[in-house]
């Protein structure tokens, strides 16, 4: 049925290029499940007559199949301004923004927010992948259900090898966790690490990307200051839980970011963790780590508060089950990534 939506889609002319959205690759990604037709329609530059073309799609549809709703995303995909690569950079020739997820300390939910922030991006229609950089505790494959799978290997030209990411809910996936047992403890010192790390990242083949996310292990380590130099980042993103003692070490990665030396811009704070609000009692918040203590801490450092993510059940289980969650601050997030990447 898919071959029969792109047919109708033919028919849509563009008013001011004399061309069908087809032949003008507007059209991506067309899929026909439950009982729903949905694309993506695409520009290179933010186009007035989108809205138009649009609804003349819907219309068209509709028409032809009056049992099915019609989905479409309006994304606009600037056209990628190739940067400058160094040796070893080839793979990334094709992604457009690199964004990090840092935090200065553990357990403040770190790999929760990359993880729900990647496939809210994915739903909002962007090519997403993420690499999992902690190299010392990998938990994307877990939070993803995709433990136990193993990447597939790819010769190059040149007789090299490229690593195939894991796909699953429209993000291509990479962590060192797929190829350690899940109890296997890495002992690695600091360049070991670093150069598992670059692997993840540069010895992938991501294909055309929108954004690649990098999660980050906490800290500011060995690690952050060769990825920093090696990866050319075009932003960070900082999380925190609103208690004290994780904002002391906000201020840690904040400053290694606007390190002279690594300059790379921080997109802004994520407040994790802000509020505990319970299924039975969903008027109420409970400030168990503090009351905005991260909208404090942003204002202090001159820095955008992305979002403020509440303590729900829903996200500690679906991150145990290695399935997405849906709450709504995760499209939030995503939101304001895009705004500010």
């Amino acid at each position: 049925m898919e071959q029969e939506v792109l047919a109708i889609l033919s028919q849509v002319i563009h008013p001011a290029k004399d061309a069908d959205i087809l032949n003008l690759g507007m059209v991506e990604d067309v899929r026909v499940e439950e009982g729903k037709i949905k694309f993506r329609l695409v520009s290179s530059s933010p186009d007035p007559l989108m809205g138009s073309i649009k609804k003349q799609c819907e219309a068209l549809l509709k028409e032809t199949f009056p049992d099915y709703k019609v989905s479409i995303i309006e994304l606009v995909r600037e056209k990628k301004t190739k940067r400058p690569l160094e040796l070893g950079q080839e793979q990334l020739a094709n992604v457009g923004k690199i964004i990090a997820i840092a935090s200065g300390k553990g357990g403040v939910g770190k790999s929760t927010v990359s993880t729900n922030l990647a496939i809210a991006l994915a739903k909002a229609g962007y090519k997403v992948g993420l690499t999992d950089a902690d190299v010392y505790g990998p938990s994307i494959p877990k939070m993803t259900g995709t433990e136990g799978m193993i990447p597939e290997a790819e010769q190059t030209e040149n007789g090299g090898e490229l690593i195939l990411p894991i796909e699953k809910f429209g993000v291509k996936w990479m962590s060192i966790g797929y190829f350690a047992t899940p109890e296997q403890a890495l002992i690695w010192r600091g360049p070991m690490a670093c150069n598992a790390l670059k692997q993840m990242v540069l010895q992938v083949k991501w294909g055309e990307l929108d954004y690649l996310l990098i999660d980050l292990p906490p800290g500011t380590g060995d690690i952050h200051i060769s990825m920093v130099h090696d990866i050319p980042l075009s932003g960070a993103v900082i999380v925190s839980t609103p208690q004290a003692v994780a904002l002391a070490d906000v201020l840690k990665g904040v400053n290694m970011f606007r390190n002279k030396d690594i300059n790379v811009p921080i997109l802004g704070l994520v407040e994790n963790m802000a509020w505990f609000t319970p299924a039975e009692l969903p008027e109420n918040k409970y400030y168990i780590f503090g009351k905005e203590g991260g909208v404090k801490m942003a204002s202090q450092l001159g820095i955008d508060l992305l979002a403020q993510i509440p303590i729900y059940m829903s996200i500690r289980e679906n991150g145990d089950l290695g399935t997405p969650d849906t709450i709504a601050e995760w499209a939030n997030l995503a939101e304001e990534v895009v705004k500010r990447s």
